[in-house]
């Protein structure tokens, strides 16, 4: 499970999408999730396969706080527990168990852990100021042809903004950049790194953070107003990304105005989908594989993460053999 995607916490869905009613059931790193609230209101996952028939449970609906399989009426909770069998009321319950993975909802958005074997070493981390009272977070999804490592660097990628955005984000380098200096500073942060330019050695207004492993920042904030711009980059399968494109705002903040914003980063992601779609091969190569300039350091350090901590993980690759083997549903 998970492949090239292993033990992280990624975000997978914004608050705002997951009901109470309904299941939410999503792709992620070729692993079926489904998304649902508990009875106390919490965002749970599990692994979206019912342990009866096999059956995804996102097709079912959401009773008494667990999750029912439309097929045979199986519940189970959000700890994978099956807590009722229909027709079977000697049931060994205490038998019968999906796959529940670590489950987090933290400023407005849904994390998850994959793995669904493995506690987490650390919790997610979010930047404070989308805790603040007042700030709305909003946004949309949209699917890019191409593996999410493509995506992320693409994300991280400074020296693109004149050219992919030369009439939006990137109007203010356009003049600059055919021989102006660009410098480019990280810093590393417990979550990831911080990243912000110079041109010929002026700082530039906004700074760009990686949040570990598939998440980008980027900080618009200024005259009295926090405006937030992150992207996750969540993995579907080895050819496709879903880019949850969203904003966390402390104006404007009535859900009836997301549209206005939603308009804008659409078109910025527009621009990119073209682009990054075209890149060949589809997942990033070792750093020695393609050329690279000076002004290539966050997504160099990326690469270098990318390799040394995710390519070619598996959840569960530390879980005794026979434990695996209990589990014929995956």
């Amino acid at each position: 499970m998970f492949e090239g995607f292993a033990r992280v916490w990624s975000v997978v869905a914004l608050s705002e999408e997951l009901g109470r009613a309904k299941p939410l059931g999503i792709e992620l790193a070729g692993t079926p999730v489904v998304l649902f609230r508990d009875k106390e209101g919490r965002a749970r996952a599990l692994v979206d396969r019912c342990p009866h028939r096999g059956v995804k449970l996102s097709l079912g609906k959401v009773t008494d706080g667990c999750v029912e399989c439309p097929f045979h009426g199986w519940k189970l909770d959000g700890e994978g527990h099956v807590c009722h069998v229909p027709w079977n009321p000697d049931a060994k319950l205490a038998t019968l168990s999906g796959l529940a993975l670590p489950t987090r909802e933290i400023a407005g958005q849904i994390f998850v852990y994959t793995d669904p074997f493995e506690a987490p070493s650390q919790e997610p981390m979010v930047d404070e100021r989308l805790l603040a009272p007042g700030v709305r977070v909003s946004g949309f999804s949209i699917v890019w042809e191409t593996h999410w490592s493509r995506a992320m660097e693409n994300m991280l990628d400074w020296p693109h903004l004149p050219y992919v955005h030369r009439n939006t984000i990137g109007r203010g380098m356009r003049d600059a950049s055919a021989s102006a200096r660009m410098d480019i500073t990280c810093d590393d942060r417990p979550w990831g790194f911080h990243s912000h330019v110079a041109i010929d050695g002026k700082p530039q207004e906004g700074s760009l953070d990686l949040r570990w492993p598939n998440q980008m920042n980027l900080d618009l904030s200024g005259k009295g107003r926090f405006i937030l711009n992150f992207v996750t980059c969540i993995p579907v399968d080895a050819r496709r990304t879903r880019m949850l494109v969203a904003m966390g705002r402390d104006f404007l903040t009535p859900s009836w105005l997301d549209w206005v914003f939603n308009v804008a980063n659409r078109k910025i992601a527009g621009e990119d989908k073209l682009v990054v779609e075209s890149s060949f091969p589809v997942e990033i190569p070792a750093a020695s594989e393609e050329q690279s300039a000076r002004t290539d350091k966050p997504t160099l350090l990326f690469r270098k993460r990318y390799f040394a901590e995710l390519a070619g993980s598996r959840a569960g690759e530390s879980e005794p053999s026979e434990r695996r083997r209990a589990l014929p549903v995956l």
